[in-house]
């Protein structure tokens, strides 16, 4: 047998004011029903929760342990429908968020004090994945936005520049490029060995550096994935690498950068990346803030 709301609330008055008459005054109802009602949930519980004499009420041992019960389930009871109003809203919820490495480098802290001063309700959950790793999460549902490399699948996938910056050719301490005193062409490239971009898990940072400079993938030394890799086996001597400007804030002791000269002058994107048919109304109350944002990622 299951109790009631009502019941509860009847209860809690009697336990808070140790006396029928006061309870059921409180409830604006007769002695009687309230009566009635404390007897059904004693039923339902399977225990006696109320010692009665004429004199005084009391609360049992079960009565002491159920009351903290009933006053959480109540709590809950009230708070309930609010909450799922304000989740239905987009005012309160979860957005899971996917993220390459190289947008921690900046955009993703601004991103995250941006949505978390306007919206302090909706948490966000983040997941360190490349582009390709992105894509089939947010496929399966398993985040809802991220912070990926073009390009994506227009009718799919709906996305916003969020940030362009310029690629950038790290080199080891003393370099010869570094006396160049201009910015590096591909011609200044063709003989260096370079830590590459892998073709697979960094395919956008991969056809890019290609595109600009084709010699790139023929004199590759090593081929790794992560910028921050990258920047340490440049340390080391391994070779130079392209790296997105935002990496430059990496405090890699031996590493210096040169800037590359390319016909856009900021030609590595980020954007922002979800898909268009997303249930989750806090991913568009997120997505409208940033739309509406004037902070520079």
């Amino acid at each position: 047998m299951a109790f009631t709301l009502e019941q509860l609330r009847g209860f809690l008055a009697v336990a808070e004011e140790l006396h029928f008459g006061r309870a059921a005054a409180r409830l604006k109802m007769t002695q009687p029903p309230l009566s009635r009602q404390i007897q059904k949930l004693e039923r339902a519980v399977g225990a006696q929760l109320l010692e009665r004499d004429n004199r005084r009420v009391t609360l049992t041992a079960a009565g002491e342990v159920f009351l903290g019960e009933a006053r959480r389930l109540l709590s809950l009871a009230d708070t309930a429908p609010e909450l799922a109003r304000r989740v239905s809203s987009g005012s309160r919820g979860v957005v899971r968020i996917g993220f390459t490495a190289a947008s921690t480098y900046g955009t993703l802290g601004l991103l995250l004090n941006e949505v978390g001063g306007a919206l302090p309700d909706i948490a966000l959950d983040l997941e360190e994945m490349v582009t390709r790793e992105q894509v089939a999460g947010l496929l399966n549902e398993e985040i809802d936005l991220g912070l990926a490399r073009p390009p994506f699948d227009a009718d799919t996938f709906g996305s916003r520049l969020l940030h362009r910056e310029a690629l950038l050719v790290a080199v080891p301490a003393g370099h010869r490029l570094l006396a160049l005193g201009r910015d590096a062409v591909a011609a200044d490239l063709a003989a260096e060995p370079v830590v590459m971009h892998s073709p697979t898990r960094a395919r956008y940072f991969y056809d890019l550096v290609v595109s600009l400079v084709p010699t790139a993938s023929q004199n590759a030394v090593h081929t790794v994935s992560q910028v921050l890799t990258m920047l340490w086996l440049v340390a080391a001597g391994r070779g130079v690498a392209f790296v997105p400007a935002s990496a430059a804030r990496l405090p890699i002791e031996g590493v210096r950068f040169v800037r590359l000269r390319t016909a856009v002058p900021e030609p590595v994107e980020l954007h922002l990346l979800w898909v268009r048919e997303s249930r989750n109304p806090a991913l568009w109350r997120v997505l409208e803030l940033l739309e509406r944002s004037t902070t520079s990622f």
